[in-house]
């Protein structure tokens, strides 16, 4: 397959990386890429080899396939202008801010016959391949995403910007339509909430708790997962699994079968790219794909909607 030719738009903490990827991967070849700071541009271009583009017009008639990796904030709108362009996305997440954003960039991908992909990376997370073929139909799911606080990603807060991830994660065990969603939520550090816990309760019985935070001493990133016959439990950072099963023989106390499973070295992101590449290239459907990404906009949104809700039940009245 003659490699597509790609370019990154925004090289700061993320997308250098992609351009980084891009310019190794024998799928691609980087051209080119944009950044705000010009600057920046030109490091990452000149350690690749490739282009600095003054703007993402200048830079799309020379590429098939683009990376965003620009703040939140800016995701729809760089998205939307290289789709309009006939260019495959790959946009991180979320795919956007507003769940109507997220929609329309669907329907524009799917007019314009383009791939449309988003960075939910824990899919690739080498840990999720071994622990996938055990996952059926989970009762209980608990997610704990925390880490310190940093400046960047605070243009949106926790829930798009952390729990995002572990609410795709939870969407693709497929637990069915969203029955009801309670959370509470406090701004500590930025002017948006920066510590969240939501409940979510699905149609199907199947129950979510998860808690994500930007202002944390230790970084963490926890899942565990219950189901009739099995419980188990992933750390996305060490990339370690475990399953326990009940062991039972006639006539025999059960006992607790405890395997453990050690995911690999690969890089999450180059896994991610070559998947997007793939399905660029071939017209298959991309592994995370827009529709994936609107869902946890809209979830997140719901949540927000409850965080914004046991606010106002508890926040005191003033005093006359």
């Amino acid at each position: 397959m003659t490699p597509l030719r790609a370019g990154v738009i925004g090289v700061g903490h993320l997308g250098q990386h992609h351009a980084r990827l891009y310019a190794s991967l024998p799928g691609a070849q980087l051209i080119g890429v944009v950044d705000q700071s010009v600057e920046r541009a030109q490091t990452v271009a000149g350690r690749h080899g490739a282009r600095v583009f003054r703007t993402a017009d200048e830079l799309l008639p020379h590429v098939d396939v683009v990376s965003v990796a620009v703040p939140t904030s800016g995701h729809y709108a760089v998205a939307k202008a290289c789709l309009d362009a006939g260019k495959h996305v790959l946009v991180e997440k979320p795919i956007a801010v507003m769940l109507g954003e997220a929609q329309e960039l669907v329907r524009l991908a799917k007019h314009q016959g383009c791939c449309l992909q988003v960075g939910h990376s824990e899919r690739f997370n080498p840990v999720m391949a071994l622990m996938r073929p055990h996952i059926g139909q989970p009762v209980f799911i608990e997610c704990h995403r925390l880490s310190s606080f940093s400046e960047r990603g605070t243009d949106v807060d926790v829930v798009l910007d952390l729990m995002i991830h572990d609410l795709d994660l939870v969407l693709s065990f497929n637990p069915g339509p969203v029955e009801e969603v309670r959370a509470a939520g406090v701004a500590v550090m930025s002017s948006s909430v920066d510590i969240a816990n939501a409940r979510i309760q699905f149609q199907s019985g199947c129950v979510a708790n998860l808690t994500s935070s930007r202002v944390s001493t230790n970084k963490m990133r926890r899942l565990r997962l219950f189901q009739r016959d099995n419980y188990l439990s992933i750390d996305f950072q060490t990339r370690q699994g475990m399953i326990c099963r009940r062991n039972s023989t006639d006539g025999e106390r059960p006992t607790v079968e405890v395997q453990q499973l050690q995911g690999g070295d690969e890089e999450p992101l180059k896994l991610q790219l070559e998947s997007f590449l793939h399905a660029a290239g071939t017209g298959a459907r991309p592994l995370v794909s827009g529709e994936d990404g609107a869902a946890a906009v809209d979830v997140a949104h719901q949540v927000l909607q409850a965080i914004a809700a046991f606010a106002a039940r508890h926040t005191p009245s003033p005093e006359p």
